[in-house]
């Protein structure tokens, strides 16, 4: 009988364990929670700390009080201009009220998907009445905040409050990139044909000029050069002139002997020639006034 009392004290104990771990649950301050009751949200917990609940018939959602964000895949939109752009904005929330937001999304994917539409429409919208340039300027903050304000609006139904809303990359269509890729291409390559023909053409300049600087040079010093020779043969015949004046006689024998080194100094010269020539007048005779040779 004792021991079936100390078996029902210690299953007791253990229900009572059960019981109050079970009662109690935690909320730290990265967190907001939901008491449910059957499923029906019952109190809304914000403030961080242990909190008490009823065992088995109340539980307990946990929602983040961060700030989230939600990034979405780039879609088309086109502008004022008819100019198309592949947008890629991101959002950031908080979520601001928890009864509201289990009862309309349930969790954070299903606002996500929500607020996939609402930014999407309101891009679109806000995009569709500024121009490509005005996108691209300074006037883009402006846009920005109208975006962030009308998503914040729609989506408060949701028991969010929308912080930001930035668009984070504006490029145009792959078609677009090409077309304008190509149009750059055949423009640069305009201007390198223009930059090679005018570099073609002071190449031009340039040779041109050096060519003609050549030809005045090589005139100058044909010139230069015509003007010495002429001066020098003057020398010379003044020279021989004033030698042979002044000795006729060894004059022309050192022409004679110039002569004979010219006619006979490679060895292999054949001279066939009347004894009497006058080009063999010095071999008989040093004085050259002698008779022919023998």
């Amino acid at each position: 009988m004792t021991r079936n009392w100390a078996g029902i004290a210690g299953l007791v104990i253990v229900l009572a364990v059960v019981f109050a771990y079970s009662a109690f649950f935690t909320v730290h301050q990265n967190e907001q929670a939901l008491v449910l009751q059957f499923g029906e949200p019952l109190r809304v917990v914000r403030e961080p700390g242990l909190k008490f609940k009823v065992p088995l018939f109340q539980n307990v959602v946990y929602f983040d009080r961060r700030v989230l964000d939600y990034d979405p895949p780039g879609e088309e939109v086109i502008a004022a201009d008819k100019k198309r752009l592949v947008m890629d904005a991101y959002t950031r929330f908080r979520i601001v009220d928890p009864l509201r937001f289990y009862q309309t999304v349930g969790s954070e994917n299903g606002v996500r998907d929500r607020l996939s539409a609402i930014a999407n429409g309101v891009v679109r919208r806000v995009i569709g009445t500024v121009t490509l340039a005005s996108i691209l300027s300074g006037e883009r903050a402006k846009i920005m905040d109208d975006i962030s304000d009308q998503v914040n609006a729609e989506a408060k139904q949701f028991g969010i409050d929308v912080i930001d809303v930035r668009i984070r990359h504006a490029d145009l269509p792959e078609a677009n990139n090409q077309a304008i890729y190509a149009r750059m291409q055949s423009e640069r390559q305009r201007e390198a044909k223009e930059y090679r023909a005018q570099g073609a053409e002071a190449a031009q300049r340039i040779r041109a000029r050096a060519d003609k600087d050549k030809v005045i040079l090589l005139a100058e010093a044909q010139r230069q050069s015509q003007i010495t020779r002429g001066e020098g043969d003057s020398d010379s015949i003044r020279i021989y002139a004033d030698a042979f004046g002044k000795d006729p006689d060894f004059f022309a024998f050192y022409r004679s002997m110039q002569a004979y080194r010219q006619a006979l100094g490679d060895g292999e010269t054949t001279l066939v020639l009347a004894p009497d020539s006058d080009f063999l007048r010095f071999f008989n005779d040093l004085s050259g006034k002698g008779g022919p040779a023998k």
